[in-house]
């Protein structure tokens, strides 16, 4: 049985991400990148398909606390049992360019005995490596290969015991005992030993300065700090390239088959993402995000994908995984997505948005970034009559969404503004003509009248959460009649009886699944947002802070939330989730005038 979501937490190299249970267990882990084979998969299955324990041996064992160190991704666990206490260290080293974990267990009081458990399987748990163990200078190593992976694992010495390998080692008040775990490719030579100390104080140092130049004095700061930090550990360091999540397949519906693949990156997501590093004073990132998002578009138009791979790739193949039973059974399990190939008409408005922003802040264009702009609209003008698939990625029938074609209307603002405002060239009267004739389009058939709402599409009736995007990017303002018209349907459709909301009726809608998923938190986010905006502040107030406590004890969000039992649900931890925190903050904190050095990414 899998721990449950929210006692997972999350280290990173700023290459890959291990999820570390609340017992101590790394149930999930992909060497070298994100989107690798994982060499421990637990999490979407048992402890035979790969994972690494290490926790007190005694029953009386309990978890005193469980913390990052400041702002950073430095795991620290304090456990305590009848015979004594140890903090167990949990952290990847991100100025080593190996891909490494490195678990530190020190003794705090008595003599704790530590049980080692280590099953490592390549192949997202399908492959069993050829296992030996000797010694490195008098240290104990075990190696595991299989084809082009290995492992080395330096610490205590283990015992076999069937298919994986334990031990048991003291550790008295004093003492320091490391575990390094090593991954290289099998070919190569065996890496030398870590400097952990070193590597440690460099991780520390590192993650401290990345937090610290956060831009936030609002009320909560520490939740957008934290959410800004999730967003840097979710990126890969040297492409720029962001993950929606480090892990594939945790279920939307416990048991059901809504269960994706979301170690790639997306367009929307990195222009979010963008928005927000820029917003919050991280001007360099958020030029990297830019680069990498400029990279991976670039070519002809025509072959614009809504995701892309951490360097760009653009082949990210479907296929299911039968050897694994998935986390509480749910199954299909997923590795790539194929959704890549689907046309989301939205995806050209969220990138023009993002880079207007930029503009605003006083980015200025290059040779290769505007040409490709221009571009990405000749590329929306040649779909302006195509129907899509949507922001959530319907599986079902092609429409045409109104949020998809609100969001083509956005980048057509946006290369307007770019013309008058910013100086760049292009055809300025054209994009006006198309943006004016796209507005006249949505307020017609976008907009039910009887119902007075904006409909999830064009001539519909059903309501979707995207809708709360439309004041977002300009093309009516939050307190607009029509928009609180809207807000209101989506009150009384969408609210679950926890007061969180869905993004559109599963069961009234055609996405090609089985209806029934929890509430995605982005768009609870979406909807402080609003409330902020129109003037609703009590009513931001409260979902915020809801919202925000559903956080677990290290400040992660997953992609939903299962309110009435009280747990997390989908991909974990979720970047649109914490953009959406980020984004809602900003809200609140402009709402209330005290918008002191950031702009909070509201539409000027």
């Amino acid at each position: 049985m899998q721990s449950p979501i929210e006692e997972y937490a999350l280290v990173s190299d700023l290459h890959t991400g291990a999820l570390i249970s609340r017992n101590g267990s790394v149930d999930w882990l992909c060497f070298p990148r994100f989107d690798s084979d994982s060499v421990f998969a637990a999490l979407l299955g048992t402890p035979e398909h790969g994972r690494w324990l290490v926790a007190p041996d005694s029953a009386t064992a309990e978890v005193v606390s469980r913390s990052y160190i400041h702002s950073t991704f430095v795991l620290q666990t304090h456990w305590r049992t009848t015979e004594g206490e140890v903090l167990v260290t949990d952290f990847m080293p991100v100025t080593d360019r190996r891909a490494n974990v490195v678990r530190r267990i020190q003794g705090l009081a008595g003599t704790v005995s530590v049980r080692q458990e280590l099953e490592i399987r390549f192949g997202y748990g399908d492959i069993l490596p050829w296992v030996s163990q000797g010694t490195d200078d008098g240290v104990p190593v075990l190696l595991a290969i299989a084809g082009p992976d290995a492992l080395l694992l330096r610490g205590p010495r283990l015992r076999a015991k069937g298919h994986r390998h334990e031990g048991i080692f003291e550790v008295t008040s004093g003492d320091v005992v490391d575990l390094e775990l090593v991954w290289y490719p099998s070919h190569r030579e065996t890496p030398p030993p870590l400097d952990v100390d070193e590597q440690l104080d460099s991780a520390i140092s590192y993650w401290k300065a990345w937090g610290a130049s956060c831009v936030d004095d609002g009320e909560y700061s520490e939740a957008v700090r934290r959410s800004l930090l999730v967003l840097r550990a979710l990126t890969h360091e040297d492409t720029g390239g962001i993950v929606a999540a480090p892990t594939t397949s945790l279920p939307e519906q416990f048991g059901g088959a809504r269960n994706w693949d979301y170690r790639f990156c997306w367009l929307r997501d990195a222009a979010l993402t963008l928005e927000a590093m820029m917003t919050h004073g991280f001007a360099e990132e958020a030029l990297e995000w830019r680069n990498w998002l400029l990279r991976a578009v670039a070519g002809d138009p025509e072959d614009l994908q809504i995701m892309y791979g951490l360097a760009g790739e653009r082949q990210l193949p479907e296929r299911e995984l039968d050897n694994l039973p998935g986390y509480a059974g749910s199954t299909p399990v997923r590795v790539g997505n194929g959704a890549v190939d689907q046309y989301q008409a939205d995806v050209v408005g969220e990138v023009m948005v993002a880079l207007e922003k930029l503009r605003g802040h006083g980015v200025t264009e290059d040779n290769f970034s505007w040409p490709l702009q221009r571009a990405l609209l000749g590329f929306a003008e040649n779909h302006l009559d195509d129907r899509d698939h949507g922001i959530w990625e319907m599986r079902g029938e092609l429409q045409y969404f109104t949020h998809s074609r609100v969001m083509m209307w956005a980048a057509f603002d946006c290369a307007v503004r770019a013309v008058r405002d910013h100086g760049l060239t292009g055809p300025e009267e054209h994009w006006t003509e198309l943006r004016d004739g796209l507005r006249a389009e949505i307020l017609e058939r976008g907009f039910n009248r009887e119902l007075n709402t904006f409909t999830q599409v064009y001539d519909g009736t059903e309501v979707d959460a995207s809708l709360l995007q439309l004041p977002q990017v300009g093309f009516l303002d939050y307190d607009d009649p029509m928009i609180l018209g809207t807000v209101e349907r989506i009150e009384q459709h969408l609210l679950d009886p926890e007061g969180l909301l869905l993004r559109y009726r599963t069961g009234e809608s055609d996405d090609g699944l089985e209806p029934g998923e929890h509430p995605f938190l982005a768009c609870s986010f979406w909807l402080v947002e609003q409330y902020a905006h129109s003037g609703r502040l009590d009513d931001a107030k409260r979902l915020m802070d809801q919202l925000v406590g559903y956080c677990n004890e290290l400040g992660l969000l997953s992609e939903e939330y299962d309110a009435e039992n009280g747990r997390m649900a989908g991909n974990f931890p979720q970047a649109f989730s914490h953009l959406g925190l980020v984004r809602a903050a900003d809200a609140l904190h402009v709402a209330r005038g005290e918008a002191g050095s950031h702009d909070a990414m509201a539409r000027e």
